[in-house]
C-alpha cells in the first residue's frame, strides 16, 4: 500500500512496483464504475494470476471500494496507492483487506540530495548544492512541485540554474500553474479562497483566519485538510508550500489581492487583534474610508510612545483616509514631541481628553525648551496626570509647596515614583534611589504620555551629585538602550553621559560624545547642557582658544535666564567660564535665580553646598582669596548640623584648604587630605587643581615638590585631549606646553594647568624655541601657529 498527499509520487511509486514485478499486472480501470465491469477485470486478474495496481482508490465509490475489498480478502495481490486521510467507512474496509497481508509505504518529502538528483535530471545538467536548497525549500519537497521548478529552470525564460523557487524565480512554473489552474477549478469556493488568504503568508490567528476565510472554525479545519491532501501545505505545517503561494499571488489582479488584505484587516479588527496588524493589511489594500481611517489611527495610538516615528505615518493614514485634522491632533503631537518635532495644532473641535493630552504635551514641549517654570505652571492645572508630571518642574524651580501638593495627584506608579524622586531631590542621596525606581517602573511599563524628563536623567544627575558616576552612567546607558522617553531625550541622555564622564575624569569619552553631538538641533534646555561640557572640557585642557570659541554660545543660554536646580551643575562651568574670559556678571542674574529657587526650596544643605561650590570654583579661576573664604564659609555653614553625602562633605573639606592655600596658608597634609577626599568623591580633577594650586602657594620645596607630585597622580586617571603625535620632535610635554604658550597663558598659569613650576614651564618653552629653530617672538608663534592652528598673537 502507498500512501502520500497529492504530487508525492503515488503513481510513480506504483510504476515502479508494477516494474518490479515477477508476475503480470492488471492496472485497475478507475473509469470502469460499473461493478460488472469491475468484477470482469477482477476474474481477468485472477485467471493470470495477476497484481492488480488501484490509483486514487480515494476517489473510488463506495460499491466499487468495497468490490475490490472483497477481492483482495479473497486473496487476490493487489497494490494500493491513496491519500494519507481516510475519510470513508468503505475505503478504510478496502485499506485493512489491502494493508493486512501487505507492507504500507509512506511517502516521505524529498531530502537535500534527492532534490538535486532531481533537477539534474529534469535540467539535464549538473545542479549545485545552492540550487536544491531553493527547489527543496519552495517546493515543500513535493516531487511534483519540484519536478515543475525544476522544468522552469531548465526552460530558456527559467532564470537559469540559479534561480529559485521564491521571489525573484520571474514567472510562475508554467507546469506548476497549469496544475493549480485545474485544482482551483474544481475546489468549492471557500477552498479556493482559503487557499489565496494562505498564499499571503501572515502568521495569523485562528479566529481571524478563518473569519478572513469567511468561514467558521471547522470549516477552516476541512478546508486545511483538502489543501493538505492536495499537496499545497508543507508536509508538518499548515502552511501553503512557497511556489505554489507565489503562483497563486502572481496570478491574482491586484485589486483582487487588496480584497484579500481587506478580508484579513477587517477579520483582524473584529477578533480584537492589536491595532497594527489591521493597520497593515489596509494599507497593503490601500483601504480608505471610516472603517479604515478608525484602524490607521487606533494604529498610531497604539505606537505613538514605542515608535513615534511610524506613529506619524498611521496618522497621516488615518486623515488621508478620511479622519479630520482633531481626531489626530493629539497623537500627532504626542509622537512630534518625542521625535523633538514640536506642533502647534489648529484644532477647535478637540474632544475634552484630547485637549487634556495637548496640554501634556505643551508642558513637557516647554520643558524641553528650558522653561521649567512654564512647564510647571502649564501642568499644574491639566488634568490628571498632569499635577504628577509637573512635580520635577516645580521642585527645579523652587515651589516645593505646590509640588507637594501636585505630587498627591492620580497617576500611574512610574510617574508617581519619578515625583517623589524629584521631591526626595533635595536631598540627592535619598532621591537617587527613588529615581531608580522610577527608571526601572517605566522601563516595564512604558509610559502614558511625554515626560518632562526622564527618570534615568533626573538619576543620573542626583547620581553624579552623590559622587557616584557608575550608576549615572549606568541608568543612562539603560535609558538609551530602551528608548525611554522617545527620541527626543537620546541627545539628553549622551550630553548627560559625556557630562558625568567629564566630572569623573574621563575626557577622552566625553570628548567623543561632544563631537557626535556637534551640529545636532538641541532643544534649550540641552543647549545649556552642551555648552556647559563644552566649557568643562575646555577648562580641563587649558584650550583658551576653544573656550573663546564655546563662550558665544554660552552667551546664548545665560540670556535666557532659564536655568534651573537641576542645572546647578553645569551653571558651575559656565561661571568659570565666563570668569576666565572676565564676564562674570553675565553670571549674576543665573546666581540670584539660583538663590530665590533654593530659598524656595527650604535652603537644601546639598544644593546650597554646590552653589557654595561654584562660587568657590570662580574665585579659584580669579584668583581671589577673599571671594575663596566667603564660599567656603558658606558651604561650611550649609553643612553644620547637616547629614551631608560623600560628595557634599568632600566638598566641605575641600573649601577651606582651598581658601586657605588661596591665602598663602598652606598645610600639605590638610590639603592632601582634602584631594583624596575630593577624588573618592568623583571629582578628581578639582582634587588636583587643588593640589597643584597649593603646590606653587607654599613656601616650603620638599612640600611644594609633595605636593606637586600628588597633584600628578591625581590627574593621571584623566586622558589628556592633547594630540600625542609627536609633531616636529617635541616632547608630549613640550606640546602641552606649546599650546598653552599658542593660548596666551602665562607662565604662571601655565604651570598651575600642568602642575609643574613656572621655571620649569620657562625651561620647556626655550627647548621647543631651539627645535622649532625660531629666533625671534613673532616667528616662534607663527611656527607655533602652523603646527596646532589658531591665531593668538604674541602677550
Amino acid at each position: 500500500m502507498v500512501v502520500g498527499v497529492d504530487g508525492a509520487g503515488r503513481t510513480h511509486r506504483l510504476d515502479a512496483i508494477a516494474a518490479a514485478a515477477e508476475w503480470p499486472v492488471v492496472r485497475f480501470d478507475a473509469s470502469a464504475t460499473e461493478p460488472s465491469l469491475l468484477r470482469q477485470q477482477l476474474e481477468t486478474a485472477t485467471a493470470e494470476r495477476a497484481l492488480v495496481l488501484v490509483d486514487d482508490a480515494h476517489r473510488l465509490p463506495p460499491e466499487i471500494l468495497q468490490t475490490l475489498a472483497e477481492a483482495a480478502r479473497s486473496g487476490l495481490p493487489m497494490a494500493l496507492a491513496r491519500r494519507p486521510q481516510i475519510n470513508r467507512p468503505e475505503l478504510a474496509e478496502l485499506d485493512e483487506a489491502v494493508g493486512a497481508g501487505g507492507i504500507v509505504e509512506v511517502l516521505a518529502a524529498l531530502d537535500h540530495e534527492q532534490t538535486r538528483a532531481l533537477v539534474a535530471a529534469v535540467t539535464g545538467r549538473p545542479c549545485s548544492a545552492e540550487t536544491a536548497t531553493d527547489v527543496l525549500v519552495g517546493s515543500g519537497g513535493l516531487p511534483a512541485i519540484a519536478v515543475a521548478v525544476a522544468a522552469a529552470l531548465g526552460s530558456p525564460s527559467g532564470g537559469g540554474s540559479g534561480a529559485g523557487p521564491g521571489p525573484g524565480l520571474g514567472q510562475p512554473p508554467p507546469l506548476l500553474l497549469a496544475r493549480l489552474q485545474r485544482r482551483m477549478a474544481v475546489f468549492a469556493p471557500p477552498v479556493a479562497h482559503s487557499a489565496r488568504v494562505l498564499a499571503l503568508g501572515l502568521e495569523l490567528p485562528d479566529d481571524a483566519l478563518a473569519q478572513a476565510c469567511g468561514l467558521d472554525q471547522p470549516g477552516l479545519e476541512a478546508a486545511r485538510q483538502v489543501l493538505r491532501d492536495c499537496g499545497m501545505l508543507v508536509p508538518g505545517t499548515e502552511r501553503l508550500i512557497p511556489a505554489i503561494a507565489e503562483t497563486l499571488l502572481a496570478e491574482l489582479a491586484p485589486g483582487h489581492r487588496r480584497r484579500l488584505h481587506d478580508d484579513v484587516a477587517r477579520a483582524l479588527v473584529a477578533t480584537g487583534a492589536p491595532p497594527t496588524a489591521a493597520a497593515l493589511h489596509l494599507r497593503a489594500a490601500r483601504a480608505r474610508g471610516a472603517a479604515a481611517a478608525a484602524a490607521y489611527l487606533a494604529a498610531g495610538e497604539d505606537l505613538r510612545f514605542t515608535d513615534p516615528a511610524a506613529a506619524l505615518g498611521w496618522y497621516d493614514d488615518a486623515h488621508d483616509a478620511g479622519a479630520s485634522q482633531d481626531e489626530v491632533a493629539a497623537g500627532r503631537a504626542e509622537a512630534g514631541a518625542l521625535l523633538g518635532l514640536p506642533d502647534d495644532p489648529d484644532a477647535v473641535g478637540l474632544t475634552e481628553q484630547d485637549a487634556d493630552r495637548l496640554a501634556l504635551v505643551a508642558g513637557a514641549v516647554a520643558a524641553y525648551q528650558g522653561r521649567a517654570d512654564r512647564a510647571g505652571a502649564s501642568l499644574l492645572t491639566a488634568e490628571p496626570p498632569g499635577p504628577v508630571l509637573a512635580v520635577p518642574a516645580l521642585v527645579a524651580t523652587g515651589h516645593l509647596e505646590s509640588a507637594e501638593k501636585a505630587a498627591g495627584g492620580r497617576a500611574p506608579a512610574g510617574l508617581k515614583l519619578l515625583a517623589e524622586a524629584a521631591l526626595a531631590g533635595t536631598d540627592p542621596a535619598a532621591g537617587l534611589p527613588l529615581a531608580i525606581e522610577a527608571a526601572e517602573a517605566l522601563e516595564r511599563t512604558g509610559s502614558v504620555a511625554v515626560l518632562l524628563d526622564t527618570p534615568h536623567a533626573l538619576g543620573a544627575v542626583l547620581a553624579v551629585l552623590s559622587g557616584d558616576v557608575a550608576t549615572a552612567g549606568h541608568l543612562l546607558e539603560r535609558a538609551l538602550k530602551h528608548g525611554v522617553g522617545g527620541p527626543v531625550t537620546a541627545d539628553r541622555h549622551l550630553l548627560l553621559l559625556a557630562w558625568a564622564r567629564m566630572r569623573a575624569g574621563r575626557l577622552d569619552t566625553a570628548q567623543e560624545q561632544v563631537r557626535r553631538l556637534t551640529g545636532a538641533d538641541l532643544g534649550g534646555r540641552d543647549r545649556v547642557l552642551f555648552a556647559a561640557v563644552s566649557a568643562g572640557l575646555a577648562r580641563r585642557s587649558g584650550d583658551i582658544a576653544t573656550l573663546r570659541e564655546t563662550w558665544p554660545a554660552v552667551e546664548r543660554v545665560l540670556a535666557r535666564r532659564s536655568l534651573d536646580l537641576f542645572q546647578l551643575e553645569a551653571a558651575e562651568e559656565l561661571a568659570v567660564a565666563a570668569a576666565r574670559l572676565r564676564r562674570s556678571q553675565r553670571m549674576a542674574p543665573t546666581l540670584a535665580t539660583f538663590e530665590t529657587i533654593l530659598q524656595g526650596l527650604g535652603s537644601p544643605p546639598a544644593w546650597l553646598i554646590g552653589l557654595g561650590w561654584l562660587q568657590l570654583q570662580v574665585a579659584v579661576v580669579g584668583d581671589d582669596p577673599v571671594a575663596a573664604r566667603v564660599a567656603a564659609d558658606r558651604i561650611t555653614a550649609a553643612g553644620a548640623g547637616a547629614v551631608l553625602g560623600e560628595r557634599q562633605a568632600a566638598q566641605q573639606v575641600a573649601a577651606s584648604a582651598w581658601a586657605d592655600a588661596l591665602a598663602g596658608a598652606v598645610d600639605p597634609d590638610a590639603v592632601i587630605a582634602a584631594c583624596d577626599r575630593l577624588a573618592a568623591a568623583e571629582l578628581p580633577w578639582e582634587a588636583s587643581r587643588l593640589a597643584g594650586d597649593a603646590a606653587i602657594r607654599v613656601s616650603d620645596a620638599a612640600a611644594a615638590r609633595r605636593l606637586l607630585e600628588r597633584a600628578r597622580d591625581l590627574a593621571a586617571p584623566a586622558v589628556r585631549l592633547v594630540d600625542p603625535a609627536q609633531q616636529a620632535g617635541l616632547s608630549e610635554r613640550e606640546i602641552e606646553v606649546a599650546r598653552q604658550v599658542l593660548a596666551g597663558r602665562t607662565h604662571r598659569e601655565i604651570g598651575a594647568q600642568l602642575y609643574i613650576a613656572p621655571k620649569t614651564v620657562e625651561h620647556h618653552v626655550a627647548r621647543i624655541r631651539t627645535k622649532l629653530g625660531a629666533t625671534t617672538r613673532a616667528d616662534f608663534f607663527s611656527t607655533l601657529q602652523s603646527l596646532f592652528g589658531g591665531t593668538a598673537d604674541p602677550p
